[in-house]
């Protein structure tokens, strides 16, 4: 029964803030943690730092994650769709020095407002589940697995090369260092060893690198960047023999995976960290100060190999391993990391361009080894590196190798220097164990305690948590749980003497590792309830950007598999699907001299000139520039809360899943925004026409035709939404509301036939635009919720075709189409085709020189 009173416009804000309402005192969204028997999906997207404000990119990731969520549950899924928050972190502790305020006040506030903003959205979230990872009941499961990974000798201390900021008194990551220079402090970075927390994570580098095969659902670029990094090579490990032994070396160690061209070797390079440089280094002042130097630079691979090559000379020299007569000076480099290989290489300059930067520069050999199959130009500035399975030709190649790919170069003198006694082929991985100390305040505190008799204790699990203190300041630069004595001065858990708590906190990088697994039941007093996690995991839909495509994932990764052998889980796969979704992009207004400005500081015009942008304070115009990320610095930022003020979160749903594929860039703009938000409208005065429509019989072959584009779009629609094809599905939707529109104005539709028509509509765009499709539902008279009512089912029969439409091509051109049935034979097309009268206008009463039929495809007239 349809209402007898409808609103001419759809109020998206009172209609919006009506059904969440609803939601909400049903818990509909709410799922059990206890197995129920029914089929289970676990979407979740990568939860968001709190920073106060949402921006429109998680408006389109977390309208994506929603939209299959809902449609799961439609389908019959019993469906895990949560929502916490990735709390701890720097940005806090800068807004207490900045702004006079406790890191916690900053986040819990923060996390309130962006509360508020996402529940603006109408998203299926399960609230009840939700946590923050500075929540004292988070951090101290997580200190627990700290423990238990401690145990499974899985966590471990150990002296690492860090970047260390003198002034703020903290290590640094690499991105964090800018020319030399802390990000924050602008003072000049050192290089120090200190004693750092790690965990493992290198023990499972050939089982993260080979069950990347089993991830189907994962985009295969993902696959290869965690493949990358990772880096699993074959090369070969050797000794070069010194010339005069010191210092307690008669060797140097390598390890390479460039063997083949050991002919073209001219020098070698140690790091500043090796022993012998560092042996070397204490009587020689000059070599101390270049080791020195060289710590002040940053420690990324990265940077290494765009910065400037710098060498010292040890006066030393090793026997070239080929040639009796020959020798090759050892060189202390800064492009030579000890954290990789041995510390050591052998330098080939030719084919390696950090090494032919060196070697112009201290005039060293360049030596080539291997040419282009039809080119023998010697190497000049650029060095000579084709891809390892590209075919060449190689001179005075040790194991004699003369036309050959890299690869069969590598392996031939792997063997020949197995062979002949000279090293070991061995496989070596890139990855390296995960340095998780930070000297800061706000984040998860180590469980560990520090006694002189006892050394390093874990703390005892019945004094778990150990919380962060509440009463820290800010106003001295380092880390404040080092000034801070009654928390950090504790009894030895072993021995109860006095011992000194470890003051580092756990990387942030911990904390979302393995969230994923809490959410399965965030109230167990474990860090996981094991039959739960075993029900929702791994989770079946995981959405992210493509920025937390390596270390997240890759971390994640270990955890579950950390998890799984401390007795926390069973499953070492914590994400089935995977997809990261496009960026949202704005055109930016201004430039670098006259300032940026905001859209909603403009005013826009269209004309013979094209769009026009000027101020609305003072009418000035303002350059229209490129179309770019949104970003705070060239505010062409977006608010989503003006969004939804103005439009309702409907609309801006519909615009983030319509406008392009979602691994795809959105490029935001106020036409696509009012364009779908007049389909809003369209759909409600839509509704609304077929609710009032009398109830009358109509054309059989017009209701045949509309019931068949509804079955087709559902049925389309149903293959698009589970592989997150939402802008495919949203045009489906377009062509199906167009028929509906189409049909209602002729007149010629039983009220059945468009009642049956809407409802399918209304069902498929429920996910995308819940409130709406709920009014709407609402409207036709249902009493149930559309959110809770099942998908509905596609009538096969429908999608039977009776007759397939062909282009007609005259003399290759398509002029235009005809309708045939789908069993019509070739004589009957040809018939069919030469009675229209375009291709008897075309033929002028001649017969056609040719005329193609190509079943079920097209007809070409020749001639």
């Amino acid at each position: 029964m349809a209402s007898e009173q409808h609103s001419e416009r759809y109020n998206a804000k009172s209609v919006e803030r009506k059904w969440q309402k609803v939601w909400d005192e049903k818990e509909l969204f709410k799922a059990e943690t206890a197995p129920t028997g029914r089929d289970t999906y676990y979407v979740l997207e990568m939860f968001p730092y709190p920073s106060g404000r949402i921006h429109i990119g998680h408006v389109r990731n977390y309208a994506m994650g929603d939209v299959i969520a809902r449609y799961k549950r439609a389908k019959g899924f019993e469906v895990l769709h949560p929502m916490g928050w990735d709390a701890f972190g720097m940005p806090a502790e800068n807004a207490a020095m900045k702004g006079n305020t406790h890191p916690k006040t900053w986040t819990y506030a923060n996390i309130a407002e962006m509360r508020k903003q996402l529940k603006s959205m109408g998203l299926s979230l399960d609230w009840s589940r939700e946590f923050a990872t500075c929540d004292v009941e988070y951090y101290s499961k997580q200190q627990k697995l700290f423990l238990d990974f401690m145990k499974a000798g899985l966590a471990y201390r150990k002296n690492a090369r860090v970047n260390w900021d003198p002034v703020d008194m903290t290590v640094l990551a690499n991105e964090q260092v800018i020319d030399g220079k802390g990000w924050r402090s602008g003072a000049e970075v050192e290089q120090r060893e200190l004693t750092q927390w790690f965990f493992k994570i290198s023990d499972f580098s050939d089982d993260l690198l080979q069950s990347l095969d089993g991830l189907e659902d994962w985009p295969d670029k993902v696959k290869l960047m965690q493949a990358n990094w990772i880096g699993k090579s074959r090369g070969l490990q050797m000794k070069f023999a010194l010339t005069e032994p010191t210092h307690g070396f008669d060797a140097l160690e390598i390890y390479t995976t460039r063997p083949d061209t050991l002919a073209g070797a001219s020098f070698m390079a140690i790091a500043p960290e090796h022993p012998l440089a560092l042996a070397l280094a204490q009587e020689n002042d000059a070599l101390a100060k270049f080791n020195a130097d060289v710590r002040k630079t940053g420690t990324s691979a990265e940077e290494l190999e765009k910065a400037e090559k710098q060498g010292f000379d040890t006066g030393l020299t090793v026997k070239h391993p080929l040639y009796e007569d020959q020798t090759l000076p050892i060189y202390v480099a800064n492009f030579v990391l000890m954290d990789y290989g041995t510390g050591a290489i052998f330098a080939c300059p030719a084919h390696d361009q950090r090494d032919l930067d060196f070697a112009r520069k201290y005039s060293l050999p360049v030596i080539d080894t291997f040419f282009a199959i039809n080119d023998e130009t010697p190497v000049k500035d650029e060095a000579f590196v084709p891809a390892k399975t590209e075919k060449v030709r190689f001179v005075n190649q040790p194991a004699g190798v003369e036309v050959a790919t890299g690869q069969e170069a590598i392996d031939a003198t792997i063997d020949w220097a197995e062979k002949n006694g000279l090293g070991e082929g061995r496989e070596q991985f890139r990855l390296r164990d995960w340095g998780v100390s930070r000297q800061r305040y706000w984040g998860c505190p180590i469980p560990v305690v520090h006694c002189k008799d006892c050394g390093v204790v874990p703390e005892k699990e019945e004094n778990l948590p150990v919380e962060l203190p509440e009463d820290v300041s800010f106003d001295t630069p380092g880390n404040p749980l080092d000034r801070h004595p009654t928390w950090r001065d504790v009894p030895c858990p072993s021995c109860g003497k006095p011992a000194k708590r470890e003051t580092d906190t756990m990387d942030t990088f911990v904390d979302s590792s393995w969230y994923f697994a809490r959410f399965a039941d965030p109230t167990v007093s474990t860090p996981t309830n094991v039959e739960a996690a075993n029900k929702w995991l791994p989770v079946d839909q995981y959405i992210g950007g493509i920025e937390h495509a390596i270390l997240h994932l890759l971390y994640s990764r270990f955890f579950a598999r950390a998890m799984s052998i401390t007795g926390h889980m069973d499953v070492t796969e914590p994400f089935k699907g995977l997809f990261t979704q496009g960026m949202v992009v704005h055109e930016t207004y201004g430039d670098k001299d006259m300032g940026w400005f905001e859209p909603s500081e403009l005013r826009m015009e269209d004309g013979g000139n094209g769009r026009r942008a000027f101020r609305l304070d003072n009418g000035e115009e303002v350059p229209i520039g490129s179309i770019e990320k949104m970003s705070k610095s060239k505010r062409n930022v977006v608010d989503p809360e003006d969004i939804i003020d103005s439009y309702g979160a409907d609309t801006a749903r519909w615009f983030v899943l319509s406008d392009s594929p979602p691994d795809r860039d959105v490029i935001w703009t106020e036409a696509g925004v009012e364009g779908a938000h007049r389909f809003v409208q369209r759909l409600w005065r839509l509704v609304n026409t077929i609710a009032d429509t009398e109830n009358k019989s109509g054309d059989t072959q017009a209701d045949l035709a509309l019931r068949k584009a509804a079955h087709k779009a559902l049925a389309n629609v149903d293959d698009m939404i589970p592989s997150l094809r939402y802008n495919s599905a949203v045009a489906q939707i377009y062509t199906l509301v167009n028929a509906l529109e189409a049909a209602a104005r002729a007149g010629n539709v039983s009220k059945p036939c468009l009642h049956e028509a809407i409802i399918i509509t209304l069902q498929m765009i429920a996910p995308m635009m819940p409130h709406l499709a709920e009014e709407c539902w609402a409207t036709l008279g249902f009493e149930d919720l559309v959110s809770a009512t099942p998908w509905p089912k596609v009538d096969r029969e429908m999608l039977v075709e009776d007759e397939i439409t062909l282009p007609v091509q005259i003399n290759g051109k398509r002029k235009g189409e005809i309708s045939v049935p789908v069993d019509a034979d070739k004589n009957w097309v040809e018939n069919h085709v030469l009675a229209q009268d375009f291709v008897q206008k075309a033929l002028s009463g001649k017969e056609p020189k040719k005329l193609v039929v190509v079943p079920g495809r097209i007809v070409n007239v020749v001639i």
